[in-house]
């Protein structure tokens, strides 16, 4: 099987296979007596996409919001093209599993919210926000209302936000769990196709071994009690294969088997 693996204790990836983006070394946080992180250390490659799966519980959306600079770590730091973190940065983006939309806003305007905070002119943030829109598939509706879209459509704009606003490290907490099983697939192929054009750093969280392997460049297996990683795999031979294919390759599907018989036992 064309995989390589990390076991635990978690041993430091050479720096000659990859550059990192972000770092996240000896994190810890605690929720008063709740160890909700323990001295957990990641890298996460430049320009490709890493997920973060694991059972309920296990951090995943607390280490993706420490990187974000949203939550402050009780110990160990996090830096983002070697710089602290020390909270929220233009050089990341969020995209919200609850979309995070402005109800009484466009499309076209939530797009551009970002942009016009950072006092992008006019004409400049309509013309990125135009080009997202029209990128994840929503041109037409620039002019529609939250209200008036479905809700794979308001995760579109979600994430073509965090796209206008050029961040090189896109943080995505569990995106497509509010979607359809025809749109979730939808997402994960335009999902790709972003990947490969956009050269950002995607940083996804979900519950779905079959999404994390059919997605991810790397994926970051995070078990519960305390919180730790267990296992790097870096899936390889199906990755070109085309949007089409890599769900019926053979090592995705041993990917798959072997994720969920290193986690059934975490499942209650």
């Amino acid at each position: 099987m064309a995989m390589s693996q990390i076991k635990e204790p978690l041993a430091p990836t050479p720096a000659a296979e990859f550059e990192s983006a972000v770092s996240a070394r000896n994190i810890s946080k605690n929720y008063g007596d709740v160890q909700a992180l323990q001295n957990m250390s990641l890298e996460f490659p430049r320009g490709q996409l890493t997920s973060l799966l694991g059972p309920s519980g296990c951090g995943k959306t607390t280490l993706l919001k420490i990187i974000a600079g949203l939550l402050e770590p009780t110990s160990g730091e996090v830096e983002v093209n070697g710089k602290r973190v020390t909270g929220p940065g233009p050089d990341r983006a969020f995209v919200f599993q609850d979309f995070a939309l402005l109800p009484w806003a466009t499309v076209l305007r939530n797009v551009a919210f970002g942009l016009e905070m950072r006092g992008v002119a006019a004409s400049e943030r309509e013309a990125r926000a135009e080009k997202y829109i029209k990128e994840v598939g929503l041109a037409g509706f620039e002019h529609s209302y939250p209200h008036e879209l479905s809700g794979g459509m308001r995760q579109r704009v979600g994430l073509a936000r965090a796209l206008a606003v050029d961040a090189q490290v896109l943080l995505m907490d569990e995106p497509f769990s509010a979607v359809d099983e025809q749109t979730r697939r939808k997402f994960q192929e335009d999902l790709l196709q972003l990947v490969q054009n956009e050269n950002k750093t995607f940083i996804f969280v979900t519950h779905s071994i079959e999404e994390a392997v059919y997605v991810s460049d790397q994926i970051a297996i995070l078990l519960p009690r305390p919180s730790r990683v267990s296992e790097i795999i870096r899936p390889s031979s199906f990755r070109n294969k085309g949007v089409d294919n890599i769900r019926r390759d053979p090592e995705y599907l041993d990917i798959v088997d072997e994720i969920w018989a290193s986690l059934r036992t975490y499942v209650e």
